[in-house]
């Protein structure tokens, strides 16, 4: 664990440490939270980073880029109306969450927020002791299974299925591997949702990774149980097949609706779109 952390040993929220943190294997969540300059990762965790690290500073923008076209999305969707919220492989917790953006636009906005790492479960449960258990749920729980998902009291409870629903998938499909069905549990959680819903989706793809970079990345990863799976831009197309993709389409995530002119020498290669369910 960083150095200086009491996190795990008192959370806020007054619910207990959780167990089975399998803190010498690295997980993506914390590998995340570690490229993100956080401090919440443990020595297994920081090894992996730093081997993506190692593939120079292009890896420090993916992960800064795709955290802000989530902020982005999520303000898109909130003026579209939309003001619920679930949230899968949300990562640790940290500035720019997705309950902070909707509220901001919406105060009665709700969030559940899901995520299979306990630390992430630690880290959202003392969140959700500040801004109500109403407003923002957590649910740690496995992408791979979704029926366990959607049929969570934290999500029947927070979130109405019979209104539109914003579904965020943010750099977490790369961590299924083909043989793990990432599509059939997309179109599995589409179609929970009801029509007007948006699906919010970021994928790791290899079109601006030279070979020498997308093999280092397999590297890089190869200590993480569920590996980094690039997929091309129709295999990520793929997952949205059937909905409609609001403009720009399917683009690098810093071209998704960016706030300020994209730097043309920024090699963030991590694909990005909003589609809606009509």
């Amino acid at each position: 664990m960083a150095q200086g952390d009491d996190w795990m040993h008192a959370d806020p929220s007054g619910f207990p440490a959780p167990t089975d943190l399998r803190t010498e294997v690295p997980h993506p969540a914390r590998v995340y939270d570690f490229l993100l300059g956080g401090k919440d990762h443990f020595a297994a965790d920081r090894e992996a980073g730093e081997a993506v690290m190692a593939l120079g500073e292009g890896a420090r923008q993916a992960v800064r880029a795709n955290r802000a076209f989530l902020q982005r999305a999520v303000r898109t969707l909130a003026g579209l109306g939309i003001d619920q919220f679930l949230d899968i492989g949300t990562g640790i917790p940290t500035a720019g969450n997705t309950h902070q953006i909707a509220q901001a636009a919406n105060p009665d906005a709700k969030v559940v927020y899901v995520d299979n790492d306990p630390i992430v479960l630690t880290h959202a449960r003392a969140l959700m002791s500040q801004v109500g258990q109403r407003s923002t749920r957590v649910l740690q729980a496995d992408l791979r299974d979704p029926d366990k998902i959607l049929a969570a009291p934290e999500v029947t409870e927070t979130i109405d299925f019979s209104r539109p629903v914003g579904l965020l998938l943010v750099a977490v499909l790369h961590f299924l591997k083909d043989a793990e069905n990432p599509g059939e549990i997309v179109s599995h959680l589409v179609q929970a949702l009801p029509p007007g819903s948006h699906v919010v989706l970021s994928h790791v793809t290899g079109e601006a990774l030279t070979d020498d970079e997308i093999a280092g990345v397999g590297r890089a990863y190869s200590k993480v149980p569920e590996g980094m799976n690039l997929r091309t831009r129709e295999q990520v197309a793929a997952f949205l097949e059937g909905l409609e993709l609001l403009e720009p389409g399917l683009v690098l995530c810093p071209q998704w609706r960016p706030d300020e002119e994209v730097n043309p020498d920024d090699r963030v290669s991590i694909l990005a779109a909003v589609a809606a369910k009509r």
